[in-house]
């Protein structure tokens, strides 16, 4: 007899298996997403919306009030529908393209203007549904179709800390933090915070999450796993930067 693994109650079971590539981070992402939902018992006012790119392929991922959106602009359209609805919970999930580049603006003034909604990007450092070219998480000498002898930050830039940039825009009450599908129990405590940050009416929420690419990294499995666990997280801090009530800077150790 096979043991079945336990999903979330929220996920639309009629659409799995995902339509996510083998080994990608996304469905991680979302499981600890559901979790958290599912624990806080806010399916029946929450509302998804998610970007264009890999993200938009978990438009019918959820039993949830949907919306995708264009590219860049999930955080306005889910800070539109928290100002006309302020009861519900909005959350607005996106790629590293779709927050950090096309809709950094976007991010940047939601964020300045402590908007009430809960934001998750997944980081998985390359512009995965175009072709693998290097994003603004590319790692510094991380091959990529548009690096090919590797990122060169004297050229190109170090890769974009999101979550510290947010933590340093934002207002009290914010919370920020970071986290990894190599940990998705402290992965769901974070976005459950952010969740919960959002139910309290504090301020804008904001959790990345570290994420896999195999089928642009050119990995196998162990390699995959050895990029997220190891090197992903020399560059890119895991734990929380801020949480209301604790001031500015209040990273912990991570657990992974």
């Amino acid at each position: 007899m096979s043991v079945q693994p336990v999903m979330p109650k929220c996920w639309r079971v009629d659409t799995k298996p995902h339509k996510f590539c083998p080994g990608c981070g996304h469905g991680l992402v979302l499981k600890a997403l559901g979790d958290a939902i599912d624990e806080l018992g806010i399916q029946d006012r929450a509302v998804f919306g998610c970007d264009i790119g890999c993200s938009l392929l978990s438009w019918d991922f959820f039993n949830l009030d949907t919306v995708q959106t264009h590219h860049g602009r999930t955080t306005p359209v889910m800070t539109g529908i928290k100002r006309a609805r302020p009861e519900l919970i909005c959350i607005a999930y996106m790629g590293d393209g779709g927050g950090y580049a096309i809709g950094s603006q976007h991010l940047v003034n939601a964020a300045v203007r402590n908007e009430k909604i809960t934001v998750i990007l997944a980081n998985n450092t390359v512009y995965a549904m175009t072709g693998g070219q290097m994003a603004p998480t590319t790692m510094p000498d991380q091959k990529t179709e548009t690096s090919p002898y590797g990122r060169d930050p004297l050229k190109t830039g170090y890769p974009m800390l999101g979550p510290e940039m947010v933590a340093a825009i934002t207002r009290e009450g914010a919370y920020v933090a970071r986290g990894t599908i190599a940990n998705l129990r402290q992965l769901k405590g974070y976005l459950k915070k952010a969740l919960e940050n959002q139910m309290a009416g504090n301020g804008f929420s904001f959790v990345e999450a570290l994420s896999s690419c195999p089928t642009n990294w050119r990995t196998n499995a162990e390699e995959t796993w050895k990029y997220i666990e190891e090197v992903m997280p020399k560059f890119f801090k895991i734990g929380e930067i801020k949480v209301p009530g604790k001031g500015r800077e209040t990273r912990e150790k991570a657990e992974i």
